[in-house]
Formats: structure tokens, sequence, C-alpha cells
């Protein structure tokens, strides 16, 4: 057994195992944090490993995110080429951006020169480098940096993600409760065929129904009114919302599906405890009982799908964007794969692959938070 030492701020010095005195060993002391402290350790070491693989993700994708688009087959050069161009300007084009250089390393220049400097004037190379002062490289199709061409999309990009974020979740979420607390019975049943349908539905089939239905009555395409002057700014606000209807309408409705399900699977789950059945003999009034305790226990696994949506809606959503001509980063990736605008598509890439990272790192602290129980 141990034999303890005397007692110090925080906790007690630990000696060694109890020895004849004849024959008493020297053992290091051993410091023993408290309770307290130690839950504080834990969640320090959670957060530390959590990050450590998100960076180790990071840097995974900046590799495969500069790989991807050069294993793809066609020439970029040529979607700006034209045939009377003399090969002289073609080899300048090369030049300029780049893609005379090796993919990776350049190990014939570093063996004739006898430098080992010259073997990383490569296309890898030079991409990192951007990237460590900030630079995604030049756009192809559209002849200026990915950082403005990107950046001129971001904004309607997150206003349309999280205004259709926001209407999801608090519909799912409320309707989920709803039907756990009525389970069985036609509001149950109701709000189950509601889910299913929702989730079920494609994205492309529900834009074009709801285009079909809103012509003549709502606009059908882009964020604002062509050609139309503003007299004040609540009317260009009140423009924007009108096109917003449509797009975020279809995003709400099809995140709303995934959000309901969830939300009633965990919550039948959490009201069958026994701090439910105390809280129910307490006289607590149904919406007390959900909000108080069950939503919050039941949350976790909403948190993952809300992280995850979170993060590929700063990429777009492709077909919702391309539908209603919402000048997002999504239409954005959508012409850029016709262009073979490798440049763009490797930012907007980068871009939703750090999206996705950071909400899963947030997730995951927001575990720690929602339930001190996870550690690991």
């Amino acid at each position: 057994m141990w034999c303890t030492g005397p007692a110090v701020p925080g906790g007690v010095i630990e000696l060694g195992l109890l020895c004849p005195e004849s024959t008493r060993a020297q053992w290091l002391p051993r410091f023993q944090p408290r309770e307290g402290e130690r839950q504080v350790l834990n969640r320090l070491d959670y957060m530390i490993r959590k990050l450590a693989f998100s960076v180790a993700t990071v840097i995974a994708v900046l590799v495969f995110n500069f790989a991807l688009f050069r294993i793809l087959p066609g020439d970029p050069v040529q979607m700006i080429d034209n045939p009377r161009m003399r090969p002289e300007a073609r080899e300048r084009i090369y030049h300029t951006f780049g893609l005379d250089r090796p993919i990776w390393l350049d190990l014939r220049r570093a063996w004739e020169t006898r430098s080992v400097q010259a073997a990383f004037d490569s296309q890898f190379v030079y991409y990192l480098r951007n990237l460590v002062r900030g630079e995604l490289g030049e756009s192809f199709a559209q002849q200026r940096p990915v950082s403005e061409a990107i950046g001129s999309r971001l904004g309607p990009t997150v206003l349309l993600m999280f205004t259709g974020e926001f209407l999801g979740i608090t519909l799912g979420t409320s309707l989920g409760l709803i039907a756990a607390w009525k389970r069985r019975s036609p509001v149950d049943a109701i709000a189950m065929l509601i889910g299913l349908t929702a989730f079920s539905l494609p994205a492309f089939w529900l834009g074009i129904i709801f285009l079909t239905l809103a012509r003549g009555h709502l606009p059908m395409h882009g964020m604002t009114t062509v050609g139309m002057i503003y007299s004040s700014g609540w009317e260009e606000v009140s423009d924007i919302a009108r096109h917003m209807i449509m797009p975020v309408g279809t995003l709400a409705i099809l995140l709303f599906g995934a959000y309901l399900l969830v939300v009633r699977n965990t919550t039948l789950e959490v009201l069958a405890e026994d701090y439910i059945l105390t809280a129910k003999a307490k006289g607590l009034v149904p919406i007390r009982i959900l909000r108080d305790h069950a939503l919050k226990n039941a949350s976790l696994p909403l948190v993952t799908i809300v992280a995850m949506d979170l993060g590929y809606a700063l990429g777009g959503a492709i077909q919702i964007e391309t539908i209603f001509s919402w000048p997002g980063v999504g239409r954005l990736m959508f012409e850029s794969i016709g262009a073979r605008d490798y440049p763009v598509l490797q930012g907007v890439f980068l871009i939703l692959a750090l999206g996705v990272v950071s909400a899963n790192f947030l997730a995951d602290l927001t575990y720690a938070l929602l339930d001190p129980r996870v550690k690991a």
C-alpha cells in the first residue's frame, strides 16, 4: 500500500510503498490532483487530442485537394485557348499559371544542378507557399484572384444557409419534441409522415416544384431584381427577402425532416428515464419538462447533424443555388467545374473542408459541455 505524505495545496504527496523502517525504499513523490482539477485536466487532454486530430485531417485534405484536380482529364488552358494563338503565347499562359512546373518535386533539375532547393520548384510547393500567405491562386476563367471570386459569393451563401438552418432546426426540434411527447397518437403519426416525406425529397425535384407553383407570384432566380434602383435600404432588404423565400424554403424543408426524426427518437429514450418520471411527479408542465430536462439530454445526436450541415453549408448547396440561380459558392463551384477552373475549385473545396473540420471540432467541444461524461 502507499504511505501518504503531508497535504499540499491542490492535493497530497504519496511517498511510496509502506516498508519496514530498516529497509525503506526511496520513492519519488507523486502529485495527486483533486477531483475538480482532475476533471479540468481530462477536458484539456480531450480538447488537445481533438485539436490534433483536426489539424492532421486538414493536412491530409490539403494534399488530397491538390492532387484531385491534377488527375482529372482535360487541359485547363484549352478553356482560354484560341486556335489562332501562337505557341509562344500558349507557353506564356502555362508559365503564368505555373503549369509548366512539375507537380510534386523537380528531382531531375535538383540532380542536374546539384541543388536541393531546385527540387522544391514545383506546383505543390508553390501551392503550400501561397496558402501560408493567404493566397489561393489566380482563376483561369475569371482572371482574378481566387480569394476575390470566392469572397464575392460567400456572403449570399452564408445568408441562405444560416437562414435555412435556423428554420430547419427550429421547426424540426419543436415538432420532434411534440411527436415524442404524444407518442403513438395521431399527432405522432402525422409528424412521422411529414418528417419521412421531407427527408426523402430530392433537392432538385422540390426546387422545380417550387418554381412551378410560385411562377408569377415570387421571384424565380437571383438574389435581387436585375436593374432595380432602390430608394431606401428597407426596399433592398425587402427585395432580397422575397428572392430568399423559395431557396430558403427548399433548404429548410430538406433539413427539417432529418432533425425531426432524430429529435423524436432520442427524446423517446430520454422520456423513459427516472428523472423525467420524477419531474412529472412534481407536477411540472410538459413544456418545462421538454425544454429543461429532455431537450438537453437528447441534443447530442442533433449537434452532430447540425455540425455536419453547417460545415457543408459553407460550400453551398449546389443543387439549390443552381436551380434558383443564387449567386453563392455552390453555383460558383458548378460554373468552375464546367470551366475546369482548378484554382477556384481548390479554393472552394478547401473552404468546404475547413468548414467541416471546424464544425466537427466545435461539436466535440459541445459534447463535453452538454455531457461531462464525454472524455474520449
